[in-house]
């Protein structure tokens, strides 16, 4: 363990959404592992119940709520509990998402709603919730979750890619309204990682050429280390952006 992120992120109560699997819990085990407070949230509750017990017992704190991120309820449920039994939110990841790729003149009507309610409202609904409290605080760092697509947008991917590419927008006008209040922001945008992403696919010929790009796909663990990186910097330093990828990626 580093001295000095072991340092900055002791103590820290650090909210997760899309907890129960893939990035949210890959970085909630490593963050815990270096001494933070995590509370986990998503819908699959056992999964995030049984992650929440497992770090418990090996010495750490964690708690676990079911949330959906598509309704602004539950999620500033999550961030309230969180400050009512740790007393206060100094981090939020707003990591839910969902790909369900498709050409646009398949009209998958459904499959464009689920997408931006999650990946776009959902990350609002995070920032509803946390806001308030970080500006009575006077500090904290949210922390979203845009996508390599968000960047370059490919056949397949449009309704996915403006998602990704509106948390970039969101992340960046947050930033320059959060200054008075000493609150942090990043927005991380993975390419591709080894998670059940691609299994939101509900197009099979869609779904056979991104697990092709995803045959190179690094462990989710990357992007915890990355998170624990923008984290662990001084209250002084604000890591706004970080875009990383497989090596072998071209996309």
């Amino acid at each position: 363990m580093n001295e000095n992120t072991s340092n900055n992120l002791a103590g820290k109560v650090v909210v997760i959404t899309g907890a129960s699997s893939g990035l949210g819990e890959a970085t909630a085990r490593h963050l815990s592992a270096e001494g933070a407070t995590v509370v986990l949230g998503a819908r699959r509750t056992e999964r995030i119940q049984a992650l929440a017990d497992e770090l418990n017992g090996g010495g750490g704190k964690a708690f676990a709520l079911q949330t959906d991120v598509t309704d602004a309820n539950q999620v500033k449920h999550l961030v309230d509990t969180a400050v009512q039994t740790y007393g206060r939110i100094d981090v939020l990841i707003n990591n839910a998402g969902l790909m369900p790729h498709s050409p646009l003149e398949r009209l998958k009507i459904d499959d464009w709603n689920r997408t931006i309610d999650v990946n776009l409202k959902g990350v609002l609904y995070g920032i509803a919730a946390a806001l308030p409290y970080m500006k009575q605080q006077h500090a904290g760092h949210i922390i979203n979750v845009s996508s390599v697509g968000g960047h370059k947008v490919r056949p397949g991917s449009a309704v996915y890619a403006a998602t990704k590419a509106a948390v970039l927008m969101i992340s960046e006008g947050l930033r320059q309204e959060v200054k008075p209040y000493h609150i942090r922001t990043t927005v991380l945008s993975p390419g591709a990682i080894a998670t059940e992403l691609p299994n939101s696919i509900t197009e099979p010929d869609i779904a056979a050429n991104v697990r092709k790009l995803y045959e190179a796909a690094i462990p989710a663990d990357s992007f915890a280390r990355a998170v624990a990186f923008a984290i662990c910097q001084p209250d002084d330093v604000d890591i706004n952006e970080i875009v990383f990828r497989p090596t072998s990626q071209e996309l």
